[in-house]
């Protein structure tokens, strides 16, 4: 844990640099482009199963239409984590190689390029995984619900397994003769990244300082110099 707190310090860190918000900026943007038209998609296909069948009258359908809007807006704080793991996940070899770049340069210059198809790979992995893990998780999640506090812990748990394994993909995609990082500096990169998302504000920052992270905690473990 003591290596995943210092690199996630080392992270923040990385945030001012020019290019790093450049691609703060872009995957918010298009994080909030496609969360935006998940909801309208939604919403419309909402009234329009209710227009179609007929199963509200006019002013029913109204605070029908109204109560979707709202429970759009929460599903996107909690659709918000799947969606920016997979827009970073497209524009993970930029931020990898300017961290690398800047700290590592030696691994930099052993770097294998990864192509855009590779990263759309990745980044569709990561999803996959993420549903399936969460899907797989869901009875669990409602018998812990009766305890009030449970789920959502057991939620970061699971949570902490799945991003710490796909950040670490996203740095060794650069790096295939690397070795994989042990299980608990893993488990220590997930659990940090997955509290990020959870934080209100920080959460927004949580992708790309996760991606960082995971940059510091593979360099640091394998012993690469740090500038």
């Amino acid at each position: 844990m003591t290596r995943a707190i210092h690199a996630f310090f080392l992270a923040l860190r990385d945030l001012p640099n020019p290019r790093v918000l450049r691609i703060l900026l872009q995957s918010l943007a298009l994080t909030l482009l496609l969360l935006i038209a998940v909801g309208a998609a939604l919403y419309f296909a909402a009234r329009w199963a209710m227009d179609h069948w007929g199963w509200l009258g006019a002013a029913e359908q109204d605070m029908a239409g109204i109560l979707v809007v709202l429970l759009i807006v929460a599903g996107s704080w909690l659709l918000f984590r799947a969606v920016a793991i997979v827009v970073v996940g497209l524009f993970a070899d930029a931020i990898v190689a300017d961290v690398e770049g800047r700290h590592y340069p030696a691994a930099a210059a052993r770097a294998v390029d990864v192509r855009w198809r590779q990263n759309i790979r990745l980044a569709l992995a990561s999803l996959a995984r993420l549903i399936g893990g969460n899907l797989l998780a869901l009875p669990v999640y409602i018998l812990l619900l009766v305890t009030g506090i449970g789920t959502p812990i057991f939620a970061l748990f699971v949570n902490a397994l799945l991003l710490g394994r796909d950040l670490e993909a996203m740095v060794l995609a650069r790096h295939p003769d690397r070795p994989r990082l042990g299980r608990p500096a893993r488990w220590s990169l997930g659990l940090l990244s997955a509290a990020s998302f959870v934080v209100p504000v920080a959460n927004l920052l949580a992708p790309i300082v996760s991606a960082a992270m995971a940059v510091h905690m593979l360099h640091l473990a394998s012993g690469d110099p740090n500038r």
